[in-house]
């Protein structure tokens, strides 16, 4: 873990650079309007989670399955698929709610499009809890520790992969549309 560390500062320390802006930006910030409630950051999250999640929920019973119960699963062609399909969905979606944003007059797009990307391990984590009470055949206290042990950590590192793919689909399209602006 340690060398990993160093070397991850050792690249992050020699590779950053300034953030150029595509566009002139101003000094003072403008005053952000009151929005809706549908358009409100735990609607964007419910919208951003669910349909990543409804993308991947069919596997989801199956590699819950092998990973906790006495299953074997053989389609490893179908789940690349699948992730596939989950990235490209998570980055269209992303890029959506972004614009929505944008065109609601509202500028602070970077938070949100991590939070309603990754709110999908949300989903992952209620999934779990599902299938923990429902599906199987678990019981005890060290078996729930270890299930929700195991699983809060691989929700997390959802989220934090599927945030940062909406973070980079979104920075992709504000860059390209503010690259082709029309100045007047």
């Amino acid at each position: 873990g340690f060398p990993l560390t160093v070397l991850g500062g050792i690249f992050g320390k020699n590779w950053t650079s300034n953030f150029d802006a595509p566009c002139r930006t101003k000094n003072i910030s403008r005053e952000i309007p009151q929005v809706a409630w549908y358009r409100t950051s735990f609607v964007r999250m419910l919208v951003g989670g669910f349909l990543p999640f409804s993308a991947i929920s069919v596997e989801l019973y199956y590699i819950f399955s092998t990973f906790w119960g006495r299953e074997q699963y053989m389609l490893y062609g179908i789940l690349t698929i699948v992730f596939i399909i989950l990235l490209s969905v998570t980055a269209c979606i992303s890029i959506a709610l972004t614009y929505f944003q944008l065109a609601a007059e509202d500028y602070r797009w970077w938070w949100q499009s991590i939070i309603t990307s990754g709110s999908t391990g949300l989903f992952v984590f209620f999934y779990a809890v599902f299938f923990y009470f429902n599906r199987s055949k678990m019981r005890g206290t060290l078996q729930t520790l270890q299930f929700f042990g195991y699983t809060s950590i691989a929700c997390y590192v959802f989220f934090l992969m599927l945030g940062t793919v909406g973070f980079f689909s979104s920075l992709r399209f504000i860059r390209y549309i503010y690259v082709n602006i029309k100045m007047d």
